[in-house]
């Protein structure tokens, strides 16, 4: 059971939502989604209070927490079994009621109060946490990304595109035989492109068979929807649509930059009528759930997620965390549980089909798997070529990343539908608009074949990518599923016709499975520069076998790396067939010192493995610099489809807590760790190259090679050693990095010629600082004997004072200043004038005697000769007077 939390109706948005009033919220027969009738949509309403959710166990109803909690029960969160929500009577900034309550509880049944022992809701270990307003990140749409001004000059001056004539009259006879008669259409060139032949998605012979996406439902997750637009209003689903920002069942744009969505939105399902163009799948019905217009609580996210997710197949996020290359976010554990129970309970059980955007951040370095969107297992996630089928500056390059398909690039964009009536759009861009193509593509498949699971989808995803074979990337060749995988185009761009004619007649895979390895502590430092630390782990085909895995779909990979500056790491994930996915690249940016912690990585480069074998985890640090760091430990989940589908569980709803396990210690049966140093390059998130038309970016010099090929890591028989050394089943360095110096000095993981510079500098900085030392030892030993030749000369002044006064004109009549000079003058004078009561008291002799007393004259001169007035005051100080000749009697 889990306790989130939910404030100051951080929750505004939810109430109006999908709440009734308090545990009114009541259901339609048919649908899992509350109706919206009584709603109270009022302004004081959502700020008024503080909002908690919580996960509640099946045996205490909502109005008993609610008497524990001290709180008014709110109603069920919509979405999520058994996750209810509480209120305060008003607004409590900066305090946390259910951990006040959770303490108040400790003291009483501290203090053995009457009636705390009895059973509390808080005994459930449930999780705490207020929902705010404040997203933890904002949430960032991935449109068209502004160009340099020389670029868009140099755009707004080419001649006009000249179009093949042959490819120009098949356009024209499809718009004919398909009674298309929207005055934009021959300017999609992402439907048919009739310039560069072949770029564009191939949908034309879709929609000659009468496939036009009927029975489908997109919903465009996003900054609204124009319900009003001539282009949309047809196909506009209103039981889909919910706003969050501005609560009501209307997802109109209101803010002046609303304007994304309805362009998305017009891409996958606007009308064939006579107002700007056609989507992908025309005859689809389209719903908008508006999210990014203001910002949300966790819970409202949770909600837009699943919304309506019985009559919604597919849900299009164009959005994710900042593109800047320093951000490192995923969404927190209720969109997590949203996330999960659409995949579990959607669509019937089919799942939901959740297409996200890869992220506009390549130019910055910027990689998906930074992005815990992107990077889940539910996610499909699309990057970008241009409409010459080059890849452009901006799409990520990323070991998640699946299809690729057009979007803006090489002088032109995506044409489309806009806010207004009847308004255009001829500049839509960005992985915002790749993704809602392959949503449009999507509903094509499942109006041929609505049986589809969500993996299913992503198994004809894969299946039916076609290659970029004329552009260059660092393609590797998954013998699995005989596919080419690319980091920059994933298995390539999506094509309709193969897409949907594979759905006609696939056959569902089994449902999923999953193997989790124990936690390898590594603990070892990161060796700097070329070479990267490695931890191995075996798996056996009995582990997988009593994990019920047939073949693999997904890798993800929890590790916690320590490091001062996190834009300096990369990982690697090598597979037993050699198959090797840039888990993270460095980023420039990225000035962290939080390095990795329990963050999860995902590939889909091993599809179809078997999984049977070494694994490598190879962690980086990219620059030789001041920063450093430690690889602390990592886990492995291999997931895929299952051995046996009957009794396969469904996984379980994801805790805050899931990664807590780090050092409990599991039998691994033949599973053993190893860390050694090895030779791995990396690449970068820029992409290759800079095709034509595309504004200059970054070039970054890299100074390790790229794989050739690779070959597979030997898995040792049953009873065999481990390779402890790598060295030779992994690329070697192009870096000579032997040690420059004797085995106790360490080589810093560079060459030669580097340590010679860094020793150079050491020895420099060395010498540099004991010259440093004798200059201030000398001059401090320089100023001791000023000290002492200064206070002489004084000395001497006074030895030519008047001697009827010898001490009067010490120091003071001569100008001189100086405490030490008047408390030794003080002393002095004491015993040299003495009272006349102290003269009969002592009854001193006669002159003669005085004879043997030192005049003050001479005491001076041979203190002067001495150098030390100091001791002779001292002797005055400590010594009685002698008294010659002194009568007693």
């Amino acid at each position: 059971m889990i306790l989130h939390i939910s404030p100051s109706r951080a929750f505004p948005t939810r109430i109006a939502a999908s709440r009734h009033l308090l545990s009114e919220a009541s259901y339609s027969d048919d649908d899992t989604f509350p109706r919206h009738e009584a709603v109270d949509n009022t302004a004081a309403a959502c700020t008024a209070h503080d909002y908690y959710v919580v996960e509640l166990p099946p045996h205490i109803t909502p109005h008993a927490a609610a008497q524990d909690l001290a709180l008014h029960y709110d109603g069920p969160l919509a979405g999520l079994d058994c996750h209810h929500v509480f209120r305060t009577d008003d607004v409590q900034h900066g305090y946390n009621h259910i951990e006040a309550v959770k303490e108040d509880l400790k003291r009483r049944r501290r203090k053995r109060e009457l009636g705390a022992d009895k059973e509390h809701v808080l005994d459930h270990k449930l999780l705490a946490q207020k929902q705010e307003l404040h997203k933890r990140f904002p949430l960032v749409k991935r449109g068209a990304i502004p160009f340099p001004p020389e670029f868009l000059a140099r755009a707004n001056s080419r001649p006009e595109l000249n179009a093949v004539p042959e490819l120009l009259e098949e356009n024209k006879r499809i718009g004919v035989n398909l009674s298309i008669n929207d005055p934009i259409f021959l300017e999609q060139w992402h439907l048919y492109n009739h310039v560069e032949p072949g770029h564009h998605i191939n949908v034309s012979g879709v929609w000659e068979q009468g496939i036009k996406g009927k029975g489908s439902t997109v919903c465009i997750v996003d900054d609204g929807l124009d319900l009003d637009s001539d282009d949309l209003k047809d196909n506009y689903c209103a039981e889909c649509s919910w706003d969050y920002n501005d609560p009501g069942p209307d997802p109109k744009p209101r803010l002046s930059d609303d304007h994304h969505g309805t362009r998305c939105a017009g891409e996958v399902a606007a009308v064939r009528n006579d107002v700007c163009g056609v989507g992908v799948a025309y005859e689809a019905k389209v719903g908008g759930v508006r999210i990014l217009s203001k910002v949300i609580s966790d819970a409202d996210e949770a909600e837009a997620m699943t919304y309506a997710n019985q009559k919604t197949q597919i849900y299009s996020c164009s959005w994710g965390p900042p593109d800047d290359g320093k951000a490192m976010e995923a969404p927190g554990v209720l969109i997590r549980r949203a996330m999960l129970k659409g995949i579990q309970q959607g669509r019937a059980g089919l799942g939901s089909i959740f297409v996200f955007a890869i992220g506009n951040g390549a130019a910055a370095d910027d990689n998906c798997n930074f992005d815990g969107y992107t990077n889940s297992i539910y996610s499909v996630s699309v990057g970008s070529i241009d409409r010459k089928g080059l890849h452009p500056y901006y799409s990520e390059a990323c070991s998640a990343q699946l299809v690729v398909t057009y979007s803006s690039g090489s002088t032109d964009a995506i044409h489309t539908t806009d806010v207004g009536q009847n308004a255009c759009y001829s500049n839509h861009g960005g992985t915002s608009a790749a993704g809602p193509l392959v949503a449009g593509i999507y509903a094509l498949m499942l109006e041929v074949n609505p049986k589809l699971t969500w993996r299913d989808i992503q198994w004809l995803t894969v299946m039916t990518a076609v290659k970029l074979d004329d552009q260059p990337s660092d393609y590797q060749l998954n013998k699995a599923v005989n596919k080419d995988f690319s980091h920059q185009f994933g298995y390539g761009k999506a094509d309709a016709w193969a897409m949907v004619e594979a759905a006609k007649t696939w056959k569902n895979v089994k449902p999923q499975a999953w193997y989790y390895s124990p936690w390898q502590h590594v603990n070892h430092d990161i060796p700097q520069g070329d070479r990267g630390l490695a931890s191995t782990f075996d798996v056996t085909e009995d582990m997988l076998k009593k994990a019920n895995v047939a073949r693999i779909e997904h890798v993800t990979i929890t590790m916690n790396v320590e490091h001062t500056r996190r834009g300096d790491l990369s990982v690697e994930l090598k597979s037993p067939s050699g198959m090797v996915s840039q888990l993270s690249t460095a980023r420039r940016r990225d000035e962290a010192n939080a390095g990795y912690v329990d963050w999860t990585f995902m590939s889909v480069a091993h599809w179809g493995e078997s999984g049977v074998g070494t694994w490598a985890v190879i962690v980086k640090d990219t620059k030789v610099n001041e920063h450093s760091g430690k690889f602390i430990d990592w886990h492995m989940k291999l997931w895929g489809e299952a051995i046996d589908g009957k009794d396969q569980p469904l996984l379980p709803m994801p805790t805050d807590h899931d990664d807590d396990d780090h050092d409990m210690l599991l039998p691994t049966q033949t599973a053993t760790v190893h860390t050694t140093t090895v030779a791995v390059p990396t690449e970068t998130g820029t992409p290759l190259g800079n095709p034509e038309g595309h504004p200059e970016r970054p070039v970054k010099p890299t100074a390790t090679p790229t794989f050739e090929a690779i070959p597979p890591i030997p898995t040792p028989g049953k009873g065999e050693d481990k390779v402890e050394d790598l060295s030779d089943v992994m690329p070697p360095t192009a870096t000579d990095t032997s040690s420059l110096l004797p085995h106790p000095f360490p080589t810093f993981g560079v060459s030669k010629k580097t340590q010679t510079w860094i020793y150079g500098s050491i020895a420099l900085i060395l010498i540099f600082l004991a010259g440093l030392f004798s200059w201030m030892l000398w001059q401090k030993r320089k100023k001791q004997r000023w000290g002492r030749s200064d206070y002489d000369f004084e000395m001497v002044d006074h030895d030519d004072a008047d001697e009827s006064a010898p001490l009067a004109s010490n120091g003071y009549a001569n100008g001189g200043t100086g405490k030490r000079k008047k408390r030794g003058n003080d002393l002095y004078n004491a015993f040299a004038e003495a009272s006349d009561d102290e003269v009969d008291t002592f009854e001193l002799g006669s002159d003669d005697d005085d004879d043997d007393v030192e005049s003050p004259s001479e005491g001076s001169s041979r203190d002067a000769a001495r150098g030390d007035m100091t001791g002779r005051h001292e002797r005055y100080r400590d010594e009685e007077p002698k008294k010659e000749g002194l009568n007693v009697d």
